[in-house]
């Protein structure tokens, strides 16, 4: 699904759906949850409470935590179309509107396989003066996943970062 503009920056529905709770969220704490890096804590638990609130597995477009909330995009209609959530403070929140046109590669919880503690890992090390504002994972051919990380550095410049699952480096595109 194109959730990201050719530069990379979140589409305009991700924007939408965080401006909605924006009132209510709250940071992320420092601590970990069983060792998972807390940006990263929620993507399994947000997968699982679609799935549970859709009755069933699903199919996603991508999946996005952030420092306050983590967005879903479900897959429905053939993957014409995409139902937004957002998992906030650990509960699920009603459906965003219906994304018509929606597009791309989708993947199945099952493909979730990043190591929480870990996924960060290379991104921390090789910028750590830099901020983390988000890990996503994307639809990747196949049904596979791919893992990146939006990092602001502190004089202002932007990267998506791909990783592996164990936190290796794979690619770096400047914004």
């Amino acid at each position: 699904m194109r959730l990201r503009r050719a530069a990379g920056t979140r589409m305009l529905a991700v924007a939408i759906v965080a401006s909605l709770t924006a009132g209510s969220a709250s940071c992320a704490s420092d601590d970990t949850a069983g060792g998972s890096d807390p940006i990263v804590a929620d993507v399994r638990a947000a997968v699982a409470a679609v799935e549970a609130a859709r009755g069933g597995p699903q199919q996603f477009f991508e999946v996005t935590a952030t420092p306050q909330l983590t967005n879903v995009f479900v897959a429905v209609d053939d993957a014409t179309a995409a139902v937004p959530y957002v998992y906030l403070d650990g509960e699920l929140q009603p459906p965003g509107p219906l994304i018509d046109g929606a597009s791309g590669r989708t993947f199945g919880a099952s493909a979730l396989d990043f190591d929480d503690a870990n996924v960060l890992s290379g991104v921390r090390a090789d910028l750590p003066d830099s901020t983390i504002d988000a890990f996503s994972v994307e639809g990747a051919p196949g049904g596979f996943v791919r893992y990146v990380v939006s990092v602001r550095s502190a004089q202002g410049g932007v990267l998506d970062v791909v990783v592996a699952p164990g936190g290796a480096v794979v690619e770096v595109v400047p914004l």
